[in-house]
């Protein structure tokens, strides 16, 4: 057998085998190409056993780190290099932990923390030290998200002097829950039809749109309401100068409703209140405001401080009123919302994605001075490329692009990370250079760093007989890919997980269906198709290929298959006993004995405990009862009768026999803080 092969039976690196070969007692040159059959066979064996301890040894030290870690000696814990300011996700991430396990003992801390939010270094490392970890801070180092970068951009503004300073659009993020009408207040501020675009009627990414009223500019970002896009609807409320909360009439407060004020809120952001759909039947204008009130969002005409205003974007009812009171907030924020057109730009990448045929595009927020073309395309401090062409929300090119403009911009080398601060450098030599064939998905590996379970050796099951499912997963956009990790990580139960053994942006290549042949996964695709012969080699191969539009009917059809992996469990309904009192004869399959029953009625079918002198012997199965020449359907307490046994014990007489029956029933299948739409 080749080496190569061995190897890839293994699913190991030829030189990471020839390497450990000696390790394991066989002495194979480092330089030789085949070992015979039956020493291949040896090596199979000694390498499953070598990778049986491993786990074992990696499954210890997991449990002394989530149970043990304060008794854990210092020079004994794991090193985690933590930035000043992380989230729960990549701190969970960085000690690969179950998000969680870690959310658990923040609680146990005292701190009530969700799976995106903000921690600094002190904290971290306390926890840290709590679950085994020593903690080290990794100066200048950031979250996934370009925090340093926004820090940048607040600089900026505050260095600038005032005289340079000028009003520019303000930035306003549109925020909800699904399906509450955010993307329909947009189409009737716009006289456009965005939302027809969406599959299902849902924003699956950040738009960016400018419009105009009075004379005056006004951005705006729509945020998709669905739960999954948690992280996406907290990057809009970042960039954004002003918020405009979605809460539907006829619904009222909803889960992601609370999770938008919250958001709003720590980011300090003034807001106006739409409540929509008034013109439904259902719609009660007093009970959604007594709700928001007991969130302490008080209105108007309640003696609040909370602006709130009636619209029906279907009907366009209210739409003018709803700008009017944005441009009086943007009035009263106007010492805020400034910028220096004549810098040099910088702004936040609200999307990226790689088109097959212009290669990486991202919409950038410009925030502060003006991109023209041309400019050179600075990321975290790296070399990102050049403004080939710019274009705005409706694809009409623009040479220009001046603070508060949202752009689509080609030419970079490597689409950057969602979040990732875009700067044009004052000096292009200091920065880093990035080769162009390093698409290894750096962005979406920062940005969507969700650690899954490794992968076991034949990768359909765990150490502790866990099922998972594996999938490898193709998107159109970083946005989205993080939104279905993100996602797919709060899954947690028992029996049964998911495995991202694969992610990527494009469309499916052949690569990936031959990746979920060789991992048993099935191949998922969202907003994206199969190129090439991809879909025939799936059809081929009998590779599952699965290809969403909609995020939530992903979510139901990974949450089905899982479903499908849970072990059902026996639930056993005891009946009656009975005594052997004779063993008459032999049949093909068994006896015919005869017996009484004592306890409870026993009933043909039923399964049989054989005790004899006490022990237990064996078991068997009831095929008939019979008394006289009539067949009975059940055995009652104290009658005396016949009995076609079926089973491998002989039947002797006195012998005890406990009836009972088993029904398989499919387990619950809960997920907890997971509501698909």
């Amino acid at each position: 057998m080749n080496i190569t092969e061995l190897a890839r039976r293994l699913r190991a690196h030829p030189e990471e085998l020839r390497r450990r070969l000696p390790e394991l007692g066989f002495a194979v040159g480092g330089h030789a190409l085949k070992v015979d059959n039956r020493q291949a066979t040896k090596i199979m064996e000694a390498w499953g056993e070598m990778k049986r301890k491993e786990r074992l040894a990696a499954k210890v030290e997991a449990q002394k780190a989530q149970g043990l870690g304060r008794d854990i000696p210092e020079h004994e814990r794991k090193q985690v290099m933590v930035p000043p300011i992380t989230t729960v996700r990549d701190l969970a991430s960085l000690m690969e932990l179950p998000v969680p396990r870690l959310m658990q003992e923040l609680m146990k801390n005292g701190i009530l923390a969700s799976i995106n939010e903000r921690i600094d270094f002190d904290t971290a490392s306390i926890i840290a030290e709590d679950l085994g970890f020593r903690a080290l801070r990794v100066e200048g180092g950031g979250v996934s998200e370009d925090a340093t970068g926004m820090e940048r951009i607040r600089e900026r503004v505050e260095k600038e002097e005032t005289k340079n300073l000028k009003r520019r659009p303000p930035v306003i993020v549109v925020m909800g829950h699904v399906d509450h009408g955010k993307t329909k207040l947009l189409d009737a501020i716009r006289k456009t039809n965005v939302m027809e675009s969406e599959a299902g009627g849902i924003t699956q990414h950040i738009g960016a749109y400018q419009v105009e009223r009075n004379g005056k500019s006004l951005t705006f970002i729509d945020t998709p309401g669905h739960e999954a896009f948690t992280v996406m609807r907290s990057r809009g409320a970042k960039v954004a100068d002003i918020a405009i909360l979605v809460v539907a009439a006829d619904d009222g407060v909803q889960p992601q409703t609370k999770e938008a004020i919250n958001i709003i809120k720590s980011a300090s952001l003034p807001f106006v209140v739409a409540l929509n759909k008034i013109d439904r039947a259902e719609a009660n204008i007093e009970r959604v405001k007594t709700q928001l009130s007991e969130l302490g969002l008080v209105p108007e005409d309640w003696g609040g401080k909370t602006v709130m205003v009636p619209i029906s974007a279907r009907e366009g009812k209210n739409i003018e009123e709803l700008l009017d009171m944005l441009l009086l907030v943007e009035d009263m924020e106007k010492d805020k919302i400034v910028a220096n057109p004549e810098s040099r730009a910088i702004g936040t990448v609200i999307e990226s994605r790689v088109n097959p045929g212009s290669g990486p595009i991202a919409t950038v927020l410009v925030q502060s001075g003006t991109l023209r073309l041309g400019d050179d395309l600075g990321v975290r401090e790296c070399q990102y490329g050049r403004v080939r062409a710019m274009q705005n929300w409706k694809g009409e090119s623009l040479s220009t692009a001046p603070p508060s403009t949202p752009v689509k911009i080609i030419g970079w080398k490597l689409a950057p990370a969602v979040g990732d601060i875009m700067e044009v450098p004052e000096n292009m030599r200091a920065l880093k250079k990035i080769k162009s064939t390093d698409v290894s998905m750096r962005a979406t590996e920062e940005m969507a760093s969700i650690k899954h379970v490794a992968k076991d050796e034949e990768g359909k099951e765990g150490e502790d007989g866990k099922q998972f499912l594996n999938l490898i997963i193709r998107a159109d956009m970083l946005g989205s890919l993080e939104a279905i990790l993100g996602m797919l990580d709060k899954i947690q139960h028992d029996e049964v997980g998911v495995k991202v053994v694969q992610k990527g942006l494009g469309n499916i290549t052949d690569a990936d269906v031959n990746s979920a042949q060789a991992t048993h996964a099935i191949l998922i695709g969202f907003n994206v198709y199969p190129g090439g012969g991809a879909e025939e080699q799936a059809r081929e191969k009998g590779v599952d290929m699965r290809q969403y539009k909609i995020i939530y009917k992903l979510f139901e059809d990974v949450i089905g298959e899982l479903k499908k992996r849970v072990p059902s469990e026996t639930i056993i309904h005891e009946q009656g006993q009975c005594v052997v009192l004779k063993n008459f004869r032999k049949t093909d399959t068994g006896w015919i004995i005869g017996i009484r029953i004592k306890g409870e009625k026993i009933m043909p079918g039923a399964k049989l405990r054989l005790s004899r002198n006490g022990e237990y012997v064996g078991e068997g199965l009831i095929k008939t009862l019979q008394l006289g020449s009539s067949q009975l359907k059940e055995g009652q307490p104290g009658q005396e009768c016949g009995m076609l046994f079926e089973g491998k014990i002989k039947p002797e007489d006195g012998d005890v026999m406990e009836a009972y029956s088993e029904e398989k029933k499919a387990k619950q299948f809960k997920l907890e803080g997971i509501n698909l739409r």
